[in-house]
């Protein structure tokens, strides 16, 4: 069972700076100051909390041989378990996160992380606009963190047992495959709902996913718990859903484009795709812990996963969108049409077109704040398994 995150933190992520949840993170991580000006040798070690499949061999084997630093991986399940485990050992355990937009503004507020000198990387200045500054992990100016990757949360099926195509998310909300559906176990999957409220029940006003009222969250909580009963699994590492589809205990959920390739490779029976509603989505940022043992190795990290050729080998292996525009012709060298399949080119109202995670405050964004928060999703999300 994860843990909670500190309601005090969550409840006012975005209006305060905080310490009651986690370290203080010195006068550099309020003010963006005294930033390291060079990148010193690896401490021959760095500590990493990742999602599932960001830490394959393919690139990190070559990062040691270059740097010395040996990477050790801890999985993350959900952006709950992340923020949890980047608090072990009063923030020291672990060097580094790769955050989801809703975690890294609470490992920010909560002085858990420090700002990075984005000129110690290179691949930065190559980035896609969107993701040079984005509000998730750039504060006042101050970058928290380097921009990774960024893709859709899609549905995925087994297409000898699911017919037609599905092309709706109403299939998950469905009796039809009873038993055989999962997604993941994670409170931000109350958003999916409520996109998915937006387009079919308009009257109840959804504009965006994130900012709910309360008469808005319990429509998308009461949608939730209709489809309780009808889940086989709720899913926290990829690894999961990946075998839940391999022994065909599920047929259909939502998922990532990783377990996608990943079954595909296994010759699995699968599809996926982005239903009519939409989707929402991940823009992930590797982010350095206040109290990091290996900041050299952690830099340096960082300089190598924003290259343009690990990039690429990332993006085709999870199945994402790389932030370095560079990537493109690399993707392609790999996997002949890559670029274009991952949308590496598209133009900018693609990336404009997913409901990327953020976390839920009170503030509303249209100068009210009667929203739910995300302490209150966490409860329903409590609630809706049982």
């Amino acid at each position: 069972m994860r843990k909670p995150i500190c309601a005090a933190l969550v409840a006012t992520a975005l209006m305060a700076v905080l310490t009651a949840c986690g370290g203080s993170g010195g006068s550099s991580a309020k003010s963006g100051k005294n930033l390291p000006t060079t990148i010193g040798k690896g401490e021959g070690q760095l500590n990493v909390i990742a999602w599932e499949g960001y830490t394959a061999p393919e690139w990190v084997k070559p990062f040691t041989k270059a740097t010395g630093c040996q990477v050790h991986a801890k999985y993350g399940g959900s952006s709950d378990e992340m923020v949890t485990l980047m608090r072990q050992g009063g923030g020291s355990t672990y060097d580094m996160v790769s955050a989801s937009g809703d975690a890294s503004l609470w490992l920010i507020r909560g002085g858990d992380v420090q700002p990075m000198n984005v000129k110690l990387i290179p691949g930065w200045k190559d980035f896609i606009p969107q993701l040079q500054s984005p509000s998730h992990n750039t504060v006042n100016g101050v970058h928290y963190g380097v921009s990774l990757q960024w893709g859709p949360n899609t549905l995925l099926w087994n297409t000898r047992k699911v017919k037609p195509a599905p092309t709706s998310w109403s299939a998950i909300y469905s009796p039809t495959y009873k038993g055989e559906i999962t997604v993941p176990d994670n409170p931000i999957q109350i958003a999916d709902a409520a996109l998915y409220l937006s387009k079919t029940q308009p009257a109840l006003g959804i504009a965006d996913p994130y900012e709910l009222t309360q008469k808005q969250l319990d429509a998308a909580v009461a949608l939730l718990k209709t489809q309780r009963p009808l889940i086989k699994k709720y899913w926290a590492l990829a690894s999961d859903e990946i075998d839940l589809f391999k022994n065909g205990d599920a047929v259909i959920g939502a998922s990532w484009p990783y377990q996608t390739n990943t079954l595909v490779a296994a010759k699995a029976p699968v599809k996926d795709a982005i239903p009519t509603e939409g989707a929402t989505g991940w823009a992930d940022t590797w982010m350095l812990s206040a109290h990091a043992k290996h900041p050299n190795c952690a830099y340096l990290w960082t300089k190598w996963v924003s290259t343009p050729k690990v990039q690429a080998q990332q993006a085709i292996s999870f199945g994402e969108t790389p932030a370095n525009t560079k990537a493109c012709s690399f993707m392609d060298q790999i996997q002949k049409g890559a670029c274009a399949q991952y949308h590496a080119n598209a133009p900018a109202s693609y990336f404009d077109s997913i409901k990327f995670w953020k976390t839920p405050t009170k503030d509303c964004g249209n100068g009210k704040s009667d929203c739910t928060d995300y302490t209150e999703w966490q409860r329903q999300w409590t609630s809706i398994k049982g």
